[in-house]
């Protein structure tokens, strides 16, 4: 089970993010999850919405460019070295972690974590064959 992640170029200057929220906003597209990496001039902002699709069509037509990536939503135990459990797991089967982020949006004895990974099929073989559950689109877009 996957999620689509979009990813979405903006300039690294003052009012710019403010800009793009307003956009999606006011088109009522929740950005549920968010990260964001700069770079001098431009900032990559990862996040996911419950609608990809209506939010993708949205974000070209503000004339930004937007990619979209399969990524893993995964629940982690919500304690001291959960992550790491997940980590080590994937690890010991040669997953590499290209980069990942928290999911927050209520309080219950699990995290989410968004995973990007080179081989999504390996790895949410790796994590299901331990029991660990990956969420799908239909469940994060009910969050």
């Amino acid at each position: 089970m996957y999620v689509k992640q979009i990813s979405v170029f903006i300039e690294n200057a003052p009012g710019k993010l403010a800009d793009f929220t307003r956009i999606l906003g006011e088109k009522g597209i929740d950005l549920l999850s968010l990260s964001i990496a700069d770079t001098t001039s431009f900032g990559i902002l990862r996040g996911i919405v419950a609608d990809w699709e209506k939010a993708s069509k949205l974000i070209e037509e503000a004339g930004y460019t937007v990619c979209l990536t399969d990524v893993l939503a995964v629940e982690v135990p919500d304690r001291p070295g959960g992550l790491a459990g997940i980590l080590t797991m994937l690890s010991e089967k040669g997953i590499e972690i290209e980069y990942l982020y928290s999911f927050v949006r209520n309080k219950s004895d699990k995290a989410l974590i968004v995973f990007r990974v080179p081989d999504t099929d390996k790895a949410q073989a790796i994590l299901s064959e331990h029991r660990v559950r990956c969420l799908s689109q239909e469940e994060i877009a009910s969050f």
